[in-house]
């Protein structure tokens, strides 16, 4: 609106002067080189400004023609750079998309157009990554690492290209050249100090984390937490050569972290081998109140070895009492009770728990049947630890382990062990229970039970007692015979030899006939149900986890950073899984093997 009213004020001025000019006509004259002009004012200023006008349009004219060459240059210039802008975004696309010939020819057009641009040499390395191509992608990483606009770039580049050819040290030495940029990038510090870490080189680790903190790269909580980890690597590492050093390093480590297990069981049993009992015994009642766990409970019992069973019991209550209820403090409480002797305690410490059992629940319910003289129930107890869901196990990237460890053996990863079930978010289906009676088909008919006899029962209590062991056996016993790792065939096997002797044992119990197997096994004794060995077996199962070993001839490195276009031959995160085999319908004479069973 003020515009509007300035623009009509504008012009009424102009009307006005002309007006005004109009109405007084002078007269002009012009005497020039002996000539003599006379006009009116009116015409002399339309000359005036017709002068101007044309001056103006001359010079515009020939400004235009003395700049033209620079202009078509320019427009060029734009022209170039918009195509190639054009390929490059194109070319990305194709990358993006897995389009190897599209990546290709739109690589050739910006390397044509544009061939120093850096996009267009990230371009050309990722292209070169997709088609397989990794010397093309290494030279150009090179060339875009001694550019300084792409140094860290081109240093990632071939970071993540060593990695792939599994050469560690060309891995390290390309993470250190970027980690000593101005502006060190998370992947860089990340890489060093896992590669320290992997090496043994705890000190190197610990300055390397320090650095991380001062450049903003991680947080303070994680700072705490990496550096309680490491800690107690490092205190682990000197038990054998400076044990005050070590004790120092895990009591801090346990002031860093409260709920890192390792670091208070460590500082416990350092304190308690010099003597300092209260010092140890709070260090494990502060750890176990933020997080329980079976070593904090076992550090804690071992504090005083001259005491009683009654008294450990009367220990561990006290310690259960002081964290949060849960199968830990129950499972603590109920080893405790049985070693005591106290039945009952143990039963109404296990009681919520036995709904749906863990398999170290499930071992402490046998042993305490069968210490109370129910082997019925016992044999039950077995039978259900069989099909029990697993008890959580320090595991790292599916890889699981008895003891913690403070880097993963298979990735290098820094604080990668979680106390967890190593089966966790995944679907498994129903957990089996343990049924009293075996289902026979409706289509099959049973044969009438006959008379038990005294050697079919033993016969089929030994064939339970063997399903029992190894079911013990898969749930966590580390039996010298069971030292090497169970292949899945085996595993089925031992399942149907189980279910085959629950089976033996329900004819056996209801006056079935006599079984095949052999008096000298019937008569060999069980090392869970029998005294001494046997007895420490059971604790055993209760306390031991699976174990998977690591392969022998590989070498942890660092994890590796995601690459910048996974190349063709990498299955990508998904692609590490193996391909279940079709499972073949069953034979025709399926039904036929399945009544054998029970033909008289």
């Amino acid at each position: 609106m003020i515009r509007v009213i300035l623009y009509l004020i504008l012009i009424a001025l102009i009307a006005f002067g002309a007006v005004w000019l109009a109405e007084r006509p002078g007269e002009v004259a012009i005497t020039w080189q002996g000539q003599r002009l006379d006009t009116s004012v009116m015409v002399l200023i339309g000359a005036a400004v017709a002068l101007a006008v044309a001056s103006a349009l001359a010079w515009s004219i020939v400004y235009g023609i003395l700049r033209a060459p620079a202009a078509i240059a320019r427009y060029r210039r734009q022209r170039r750079g918009e195509r190639g802008y054009l390929a490059v975004s194109r070319g990305l696309i194709a990358v993006g998309s897995g389009d190897a010939r599209s990546a290709r020819k739109f690589t050739s057009d910006a390397v044509r157009i544009a061939p120093r641009e850096p996009l267009t040499l990230l371009l050309s390395a990722q292209s070169a990554q997709l088609n397989g191509d990794r010397d093309a992608a290494v030279l150009t990483f090179q060339e875009m690492a001694e550019r300084e606009d792409t140094r860290v770039l081109g240093l990632h580049g071939l970071f993540v290209e060593a990695q792939r050819r599994h050469d560690g040290a060309a891995a390290l030495a390309f993470a250190e050249e970027a980690a000593r940029h101005a502006s060190t990038p998370v992947w860089a510090a990340q890489a060093v100090l896992e590669f320290r870490c992997v090496a043994g080189d705890w000190s190197g680790a610990l300055e390397r984390l320090d650095r991380n903190l001062k450049s903003k790269l991680i947080d303070r909580r994680t700072y705490r937490r990496q550096r309680a980890v490491l800690l107690t690597a490092q205190a682990r590492a000197l038990l054998d050569t400076d044990r005050a050093r070590a004790s120092a390093l895990a009591r801090e480590a346990a002031k860093l972290a409260p709920d890192l297990v390792p670091a208070a069981a460590l500082a416990a049993r350092l304190l308690g081998a010099a003597g300092e009992r209260r010092k140890a015994a709070r260090t494990i009642e502060r750890a176990w109140q933020v997080n329980p766990h079976p070593d904090l409970a076992a550090a804690y019992v071992g504090l005083r070895a001259g005491d009683s069973a009654r008294q450990r019991l009367s220990r561990v209550e006290a310690l259960a009492a002081k964290g949060p209820s849960d199968a830990e403090s129950a499972l603590a409480v109920a080893r405790a009770a049985l070693d005591a002797q106290e039945f009952a305690v143990a039963r109404t410490a296990l009681a919520p728990y036995t709904a749906a059992p863990r398999k170290r629940v499930a071992a402490l319910m046998a042993e305490l049947e069968m210490a109370q003289g129910d082997e019925g129930r016992a044999r039950e107890w077995m039978a259900r630890a069989l099909n029990a869901r697993r008890d959580p196990a320090w595991t790292a990237d599916a890889f699981v382990s008895e003891h913690w460890q403070p880097i993963s053996p298979v990735s290098g990863r820094l604080d990668a062990f979680e106390w967890k079930d190593p089966l966790a978010g995944e679907d498994h289906g129903t957990v089996i229970e343990h049924s009293a009676q075996p289902q026979v088909p409706a289509t099959i008919e049973t044969p009438r039970p006959a008379p038990a006899t005294a050697a079919s029962a033993a016969s089929a209590g030994a064939q339970a007692e063997v399903a029992a062991r190894s079911a013990l056996g898969e749930a966590g016993l580390p039996p010298a015979e069971a030292a090497q790792e169970t292949p899945p065939v085996i595993a089925e096997e031992r399942a149907g030899q189980a279910g085959e002797g629950e089976a033996q044992l329900g004819e056996a119990s209801g006056g079935g006939e006599p079984t095949t197997r052999g008096d000298e096994e019937a008569s060999r004794p069980s090392p869970f149900f029998a005294g001494g060995s046997g007895g420490r077996r059971a604790r055993a199962a209760a306390t031991a986890h699976d174990s998977r070993d690591a392969r022998g001839d590989m070498t942890p490195i660092a994890p590796a950073v995601i690459p910048l276009v996974p190349p063709p031959d990498d299955p990508g995160p998904n692609g590490g899984t193996a391909v279940e085999p079709e499972v073949e319908p069953p034979s025709s004479d399926g039904w036929r093997r399945i009544r054998a069973l029970f033909k008289s």
